[in-house]
């Protein structure tokens, strides 16, 4: 098992960066691919970025490429998302998930099946 803990979520102006960290306890976390989803106010939960264990492949959500870039550093246990270029509508709690696998991730919620408690983010116009 791993247990998730996002951090680095605030307010910013629209235009402005945020990094966001999610930090993974237990052991393996190299072996897990990793994913970031958010979800708005009276929204479900929608994707936003994932890539595999090693990370070769990155994919991301339409509406965050370009402006968003998501890494992971297996010596910290750590993966990121790099928020740049932030809108109103990027408003949202952030969640990470992880799925022990060496398969490529996917976008779906329901694939993941580690999660953690999230980070609010808010941008403000």
């Amino acid at each position: 098992q791993v247990q998730l803990v996002e951090s680095g979520g605030g307010l910013v102006q629209t235009g402005n960066s945020l990094r966001l960290s999610c930090t993974a306890s237990g052991r393996s976390f190299a072996a897990y691919a990793m994913g970031w989803f958010r979800q708005a106010p009276g929204q479900e939960r929608e994707f936003v970025a994932a890539l595999s264990w090693i990370g070769r492949r990155l994919y991301y959500a339409d509406s965050v490429k370009g402006r968003f870039t998501i890494s992971r550093d297996n010596s910290k246990n750590t993966l990121y998302l790099q928020m740049n270029s932030l809108k109103p509508e990027d408003t949202a709690v952030y969640f990470c998930a992880a799925r022990r696998t060496d398969y490529e991730p996917e976008s779906r919620e329901s694939w993941y099946d580690f999660w953690g408690q999230g980070t609010q983010v808010t941008v403000s116009s």
